[in-house]
């Protein structure tokens, strides 16, 4: 049981770690679109106009994806739904050796006929 206890612990720890670099990503995107913003005005780009906005939106993709990997992802893809994969594959793997051996061992009874 305690193993249990420290396996839950540690997905918790994890998780909590996960939220808060993914907040700190947030933070860090809207500062630093608010510093591209502000530098984009007081230089007063004239040879591309929205070089900025492009910066931004490049940000606001990579950071939508992190969210869809915490929030959704890792949501359904934690440490249960790794065990019951592995648990299939192993299963898989077994009933295919088990058939391989029955038909093994039919070819051995059919050739010593």
């Amino acid at each position: 049981m305690e193993k249990e206890v420290h396996e839950q612990y540690e997905y918790a720890r994890r998780r909590i770690k996960q939220k808060k670099r993914l907040y700190f990503h947030f933070v860090v995107f809207v500062l630093g679109s608010l510093l591209l913003f502000l530098g984009h005005q007081f230089l007063n780009s004239n040879v591309i106009s929205d070089w900025y906005q492009w910066i931004i939106a490049t940000w606001l993709f990579l950071f939508i994806l992190h969210f869809i990997k915490i929030f959704i992802t890792d949501r359904f893809m934690n440490k249960d739904w790794e065990r019951e994969q592995i648990d299939r594959l192993v299963a898989l793997q077994k009933k295919k050796i088990e058939q391989l051996q029955l038909q093994i061992e039919s070819e051995e009874t059919n050739n010593s006929i």
